[in-house]
């Protein structure tokens, strides 16, 4: 079997997947369309802030999630298998490969957020603390720029660098 990078295997699974842009998930919300929202992020991310109303079913247990008899069993979400299921991540990458899979467990209107909740932040659309008090567009903003250092972009660090951004090829 051939390799493939993670870039390769989301735009494979993006083909079979629906997605939809913020703005037109909110035209469709507006318009009455229900959705069951599932933030598949990591619990720690899911802490820091997330769309109001999101439940967090993270990647690493999503098809015990979906599925009767586990302990991770969230019965609301094996239960909507005919509903339509809004997945939610950082960039749109994750939740692409989650829809593929819910779509092998029978899901029916599976949709990822397409730019995730770094397009919904940059559309302006509100997100909570877990708390539930409101997140401020600006510490948003913060907290959704990358930040991929030169070795994690498999770059050698520069001799004698002490701060990250500084890379030499």
């Amino acid at each position: 079997m051939q390799s493939k990078s993670y870039r390769e295997i989301v735009a494979e699974c993006a083909q079979q997947v629906n997605e939809i842009f913020p703005w037109d998930l909110i035209a469709a919300q507006e318009g009455g369309k229900e959705y069951l929202l599932i933030d598949i992020r990591c619990p720690s991310e899911f802490q820091v802030m997330h769309i109001e109303n999101s439940t967090n079913v993270p990647r690493g247990i999503l098809e015990m999630a979906c599925d009767f008899g586990y302990e991770e069993t969230v019965p609301e979400l094996v239960r909507s298998r005919e509903k339509a299921i809004l997945l939610i991540c950082r960039s749109g990458n994750r939740s692409i490969l989650a829809a593929h899979t819910m779509q092998l467990m029978g899901f029916r209107e599976v949709i990822s957020l397409k730019t995730g909740l770094r397009g919904w932040s940059d559309y302006e659309l509100p997100l909570v603390f877990s708390n539930g008090l409101p997140v401020k567009q600006e510490i948003a903003d913060r907290y959704f720029e990358p930040d991929v250092s030169p070795e994690q972009q498999g770059l050698e660090p520069a001799q004698g660098a002490t701060g990250r951004g500084v890379v030499t090829r």
